[in-house]
């Protein structure tokens, strides 16, 4: 396959052992600066320019898009998308990973565990945050912050209020999370690679540093991770739409907290601390998929008039309950059930014996108008009206 990474650091660790691995599988490998495309959107097909000249086909692209260019990195990677050109990593995926608010919304939509978390732009809901994640000591987080940069541990409240003042008046935005003092200096990065996890360490701090990241004097051992483990770490990865990831995560009392998913993770402290060919089994990865890629499902199928995709729920009342797909009737009003999502459990192209459950969420290709009129009514407050005096008001005038 003919391949081009995308990165701005042609002699970086990583960037040379994964063009050093698709150089040993005989494909052919560019290294291509990201700030030098141009996205051309005047011809009838998309188009990219590179350093001025009309881009060559590619059958697959590795983003390695650093957090200073995310905006102008994930333009292009989405460029890259509407040629039909393979990326384990989509422009949303990358984006959806670098805003730690966001990522943090999206994988607690799905049940992941992870430390508890608070956002609040007022001085006057800093304490009540604080409380809902445990009280003190808390850890404050910079929403753009990489590498540990941005991330605080205040001991006490006061502290706490004190310095996401601080961050608030130089229109810092900041998380406030609970500190998990059981994993206090150590945490686990595992590496995903489609739907396995190809690779794991685990991470510790130095002296009486918190923070376990290696730029900071971490250091690292080889770790053989639990199903509990590798499970959440492949969840978070998908779910976030990354295909290669680096997921963080904290050793709970009550098992895997997941604090961050990174869209480009550092290759050169995990292949030292395993032993193991992770640039090899990227490539190897994005080969066996460049024959049949993924693709963004709702936006090709979003084009027809009238149809779409969507989710749906199974109310705990609802006739659905009990019913095998093929009773459902959802056929008959022209819906084709994708996916079945049963708590933590996916159960993909569900067959037609399936019965359907309550709290069942169901991943529908279909009439946009249909699905619209099985969703139920909410509940409307009842409006306090009062009541009119018995004697009519009259106009002073």
């Amino acid at each position: 396959m003919k391949l081009a990474i995308l990165s701005r650091a042609p002699h970086a660790y990583s960037t040379q052992r994964l063009r050093a691995a698709a150089i040993d599988r005989g494909h052919d490998v560019k290294v291509l600066n990201t700030l030098r495309f141009a996205i051309d959107l005047t011809a009838e097909e998309p188009d990219l320019l590179y350093r001025g000249k009309l881009l060559s086909d590619y059958d697959a692209v590795l983003p390695r898009i650093g957090n200073s260019i995310t905006y102008y990195g994930t333009a292009v990677v989405r460029q890259f998308e509407q040629m039909d050109v393979y990326t384990p990593n989509t422009a949303t995926g990358i984006t959806n990973s670098r805003d730690k608010l966001r990522a943090n919304q999206i994988l607690s939509r799905h049940h992941i565990g992870m430390p508890a978390t608070t956002f609040v732009n007022s001085r006057a809901d800093v304490r009540g945050a604080i409380d809902r994640v445990g009280g003190a000591p808390v850890v404050i987080k910079l929403l753009e912050g990489t590498q540990g940069i941005g991330v605080i541990l205040a001991p006490e409240a006061k502290v706490a209020e004190s310095i996401v003042e601080t961050l608030h008046s130089t229109k810092q935005n900041v998380l406030i999370q609970s500190f998990i003092s059981e994993s206090r200096g150590k945490d686990i990065r595992a590496l995903v690679v489609g739907d396995r996890v190809v690779a794991a360490m685990r991470r510790s701090a130095s002296g009486d540093e918190f923070r376990s990241n290696v730029h900071r004097g971490g250091t690292v051992e080889k770790v053989t991770l639990t199903p509990e483990y590798e499970e959440a770490a492949v969840r978070s990865a998908q779910i976030m739409g990354l295909r290669v990831a680096g997921v963080d995560m904290l050793e709970g009392n009550e098992g895997p907290l997941v604090m961050e998913v990174n869209s480009s993770p550092g290759l050169e402290g995990i292949e030292r601390a395993t032993g193991l060919d992770v640039a090899g089994a990227i490539i190897d990865f994005i080969g066996n998929q460049v024959a049949f890629p993924e693709i963004d499902v709702r936006q090709r199928l979003s084009v027809s008039t009238g149809y779409g995709v969507a989710e749906l729920l199974v109310h705990t009342n609802a006739d659905l309950v009990g019913k095998t797909i093929k009773e459902s009737g959802l056929w008959d009003r022209d819906i084709t059930v994708l996916t079945l999502h049963r708590g933590a459990s996916v159960i993909p192209n569900p067959r037609s014996g399936v019965t359907l459950q309550a709290s069942d969420r169901l991943l529908c290709f279909g009439k946009l108008e249909e699905m619209r009129s099985m969703i139920p009514d909410r509940r409307k407050r009842r409006s306090k009206v009062r009541k009119l005096p018995k004697d009519a008001v009259t106009e002073q005038s």
